[in-house]
């Protein structure tokens, strides 16, 4: 309706011209006057239809109709016209999503070459790297202590039956304490060959969920079920929807997934027949659609949904994938799983241990040979990069450089981490900098002419290139991610501390690698993500 009433005006003014004209010149201007009568008309039936259109499209979406993905309507989209096609590898009964929006941040120093293994002479467990646990949890070793891979370390208090366990052997050589006495960090002196707890897993022919998820609370593995919404360890009582894993990244300087799975095709597949027993629903797939075939372990798993995504990042990101094949809604809980964690889960029931060797990408311009390393979950980042970087001023991260940590050489690699980037430290002004484009970087505007080479690959820094700005609408993060969200609006929601309207704009369905693309492209140079935890944070604890 408002759309006809908008058309209106246009068709009467359409019309009082044309008897203007036959006014002014008689009985010859007869074509001219039904001419604009018929393109009224034209007009008049454009926004009915239009007008039913967008009708069929909130109809079909409150009947839980994805309408993105079925082109439901009566006029297509100009996306479903142009799209990439499906891949010739791409099965029956598989799903291909092709994303037009997206912005891939090409980097020099990405690593390459046959995987070395390295073995730190520290490592780490952290409480600060699981969300919304106690400050103090309950640590079960002292300095001195003795541990195998897959003792336990700790387990907090408010959810005491969630272990948390070592991930090498050795001596416990510190539990450090930050602010208030929390506990920081939990240090062990690996030994030069890793022993393991043994560990006896139950046949997973002859099991329940119960049985299953109480070997998982024992024996470490539940802190890598990651639940959404809040991004958080998953809630032991409560049955997932559906489990969703991602078997590529489109982060920048990002690990080639298939990697991964090389000689671990086994372990992976026992693992997902173990994540089929832990939801009513569906484990999916999420699987690497833009070229390449994906490797065997991931194309022929059994027992999974299959999903292929094409486009730019963030198509790789699990959340991406959850929104376009099974949304979000109401009280969903869902699980996401990182591809080595299933294999993690999968050595419980093939090796009988507990086994958090991870392989990992040192990457960046300012790393002299970039490396692919295997080594162990928490392991000392100076001892990974030592001998390996530039003598400029540096930042090393702990993760991609849209989403990781600042960190140093002192410092460990995160539960969750599988990268390492390290980029120079952008701490110098730059004169006219937007005026004069001398340098080459990473952008969408048009300042910066990156369409005449694609494949440019920028060496990356840390400046921001302006200061914070005014919060306005831009429409640039809508141009970056293939979600049928308004990041921008949900900001401000939540800035506002409007609940009601935070859970209207979606903010159940993101994390903050969802949106760390738009705050990359954000011209208001706003901390997107800061701002969304926060948001997460506080819908968390009022739920």
């Amino acid at each position: 309706m408002n759309i006809a009433r908008r058309k209106f005006p246009i068709v009467f003014s359409l019309v009082f011209l044309s008897q203007f004209s036959y006014a002014q010149s008689g009985s010859g201007s007869s074509y001219l006057i039904y001419g604009l009568i018929g393109v009224g008309l034209l007009l008049l039936v454009f926004a009915v239809l239009t007008l039913a259109d967008n009708l069929i499209q909130i109809e079909g979406k409150k009947m839980g109709v994805d309408t993105n993905k079925n082109d439901l309507g009566i006029f297509p989209k100009v996306s479903s016209i142009f799209s990439q096609k499906a891949p010739n590898f791409v099965g029956n009964g598989e799903s291909f999503h092709s994303f037009s929006k997206g912005f891939d941040l090409k980097l020099a120093g990405e690593a390459t070459g046959e995987i070395k293994e390295v073995h730190t002479n520290r490592y780490a467990l952290r409480p600060t790297d699981f969300i919304g646990m106690s400050p103090i949890p309950k640590v079960v070793v002292a300095a001195g202590d003795e541990v195998k891979a897959g003792d336990v370390i700790f387990f907090d208090k408010k959810r005491p039956n969630i272990m948390y366990v070592s991930p090498v052997s050795g001596e416990i050589v510190e539990v450090k304490r930050g602010a208030k006495r929390a506990i920081a960090e939990v240090i062990i002196l690996a030994d030069k060959e890793v022993s393991y707890k043994e560990i006896t897993a139950p046949d997973l022919s002859n099991t329940d969920r119960d049985t299953l998820k109480n070997f998982f609370l024992e024996n470490g593995v539940w802190a890598m079920f990651n639940q959404r919404p809040f991004d958080i360890v998953a809630d032991e009582d409560v049955i997932p929807r559906d489990i969703f894993i991602s078997t590529f990244s489109t982060a920048p300087l990002a690990l080639d997934y298939r990697l991964l799975i090389e000689g671990n095709e086994v372990a992976f597949q026992k693992g997902l027949d173990a994540l089929n027993m832990m939801t009513d629903g569906s484990v999916h797939l999420g699987l690497d659609g833009r070229g390449g075939e994906p490797a065997d372990g991931f194309k022929l798993a059994k027992g999974v949904k299959k999903n292929y995504f094409a486009g730019k990042h963030p198509a790789g990101n699990v959340g991406v994938q959850i929104h376009n094949t099974a949304p979000i809604k109401g009280s969903d809980v869902v699980w996401t799983l990182d591809v080595q964690d299933v294999i993690t889960i999968g050595k419980l029931f093939t090796e009988g241990r507990y086994d958090v060797s991870r392989v990992i990408s040192l990457a960046g311009a300012q790393v002299k040979n970039p490396s692919i390393i295997k080594t162990y979950q928490g392991a000392n980042i100076g001892d990974l990069v030592s001998g390996n970087l530039s003598d400029e001023k540096l930042r090393i991260i702990a993760g991609d450089v849209l989403t990781g940590k600042q960190t140093t050489e002192d410092e460990f690699l995160g539960f969750d981490d599988t990268q390492i980037s390290v980029i120079r430290e952008g701490d110098d002004y730059e004169a006219f900098g937007w005026l004069l484009p001398i340098t080459p970087r990473p952008s969408i505007s048009g300042t910066f002419p990156n369409f005449l080479y694609p494949n440019f690959k920028f060496e990356g820094e840390t400046n921001t290139h302006g200061e914070k700005r005014a919060f306005v609408v831009s429409g640039q993060y809508e141009s970056v991610l293939p979600m049928d969200i308004y990041p921008q609006h949900l900001m401000k929601a939540i800035m506002a501390g409007d609940f009601e309207r935070m859970e209207g704009l979606g903010i159940n369905e993101l994390s903050e690698e969802d949106l760390a693309v738009c705050e990359f492209v954000c011209t208001s140079k706003m901390p997107l993500q800061s701002i969304l935890r926060e948001g997460l944070d506080m819908m968390r604890t009022q739920a």
